[in-house]
């Protein structure tokens, strides 16, 4: 495996699911204390909102990175383009596509290069094809308004439009821009069923990052008295050290790296972790990452 850049997400210090919550200068300590390389940065409250941080705040945020000896940074955004289809008189693709605006400068000002978004949850009240262009034709401008700082829009393949590696490979193909890549991650093929080398290979050409985390799957069932038993349900997926999973990572990685992906990896916490919230334990599967990639 070659050698990449290894982040620490600060979502997994965020205090979102009841864990640990630092505030964004601890964390960049924390990162560099427990030996990562640099930081993916959540660019929202409690952490690095477009609201809170000015030029004042963001050079010293740069300064406690750079201090820290770290590099890389990567800004994780939060969008949903086809968020509230139902009320088409607010300006919803455009509101997003400033804030993606935003992150890129502000990217800018950390020197770093990348800003993760995400597509669309999939609205019920309109055509797939319609949704599809409506994404499309943000990202394109999305990476076109990025391009002259020098911030790639990297698409993770979270939301439900794009989110199958074959979809999400035609819409980065449809966006057709140099500064709109894929972020591209084991998590949803995983869960999907999907072929991880054949997935990640087919992908490796345009990710430029990716996201690491593991799980196990916990069966669900629901008793039914009618017929004295249990009907099976979609199994709940906790969140376990790495390697303990059900993700073949080595397996994914090789076929990225196979495809020609040299990029950065950053390890997220992003849901309830099996051993609780503490410090402690935030700890010990950072460390545990680490460790299963020395």
């Amino acid at each position: 495996m070659m050698t990449h850049t290894l982040l620490l997400h600060s979502v997994s210090y965020s205090g979102s699911w009841g864990q640990t919550l630092l505030p964004l200068d601890r964390f960049v300590g924390k990162a560099a204390e427990l030996g990562f390389g640099g930081v993916m940065l959540m660019a929202k409250r409690p952490h690095l909102s477009v609201l809170d941080y000015g030029p004042a705040e963001l050079a010293g945020l740069r300064r406690a990175i750079e201090a820290a000896g770290l590099r890389g940074t990567v800004l994780a955004g939060y969008t949903n383009f086809t968020g509230d289809l139902e009320h088409v008189e607010v300006p919803h693709r455009e509101i997003q596509i400033d804030y993606v605006t935003s992150l890129a400068r502000i990217a800018q000002a950390l020197d770093g290069s990348l800003v993760r978004i995400f597509t669309g949850y999939q609205y019920g009240g309109a055509g797939y094809t319609p949704q599809w262009n409506m994404i499309v034709a943000a990202l394109r401008e999305c990476a076109r308004r990025a391009a002259p700082l020098g911030v790639t829009i990297g698409v993770q393949n979270h939301h439900d439009m794009g989110v199958g590696y074959q979809s999400m490979h035609d819409l980065i193909a449809e966006v057709d821009h140099p500064n709109c890549r894929a972020l591209f991650d084991a998590w949803a093929p995983a869960l999907q069923g999907e072929d991880l080398v054949a997935a990640s290979r087919a992908m490796g050409p345009m990710t430029v990052h990716t996201t690491i985390a593991d799980y196990q799957l916990r069966p669900r069932y629901r008793y039914d008295a009618a017929i004295v038993n249990y009907d099976p349900l979609t199994p709940y997926v906790q969140a376990v050290p790495m390697g303990e999973g059900f993700i073949d990572y080595r397996a994914f990685l090789a076929g990225l790296e196979a495809g020609g992906f040299s990029g950065s990896i950053a390890y997220e916490m992003c849901s309830p972790l099996l051993g609780g919230g503490s410090t402690e334990n935030l700890d010990s599967y950072a460390r545990r990452f680490l460790q299963w990639f020395a």
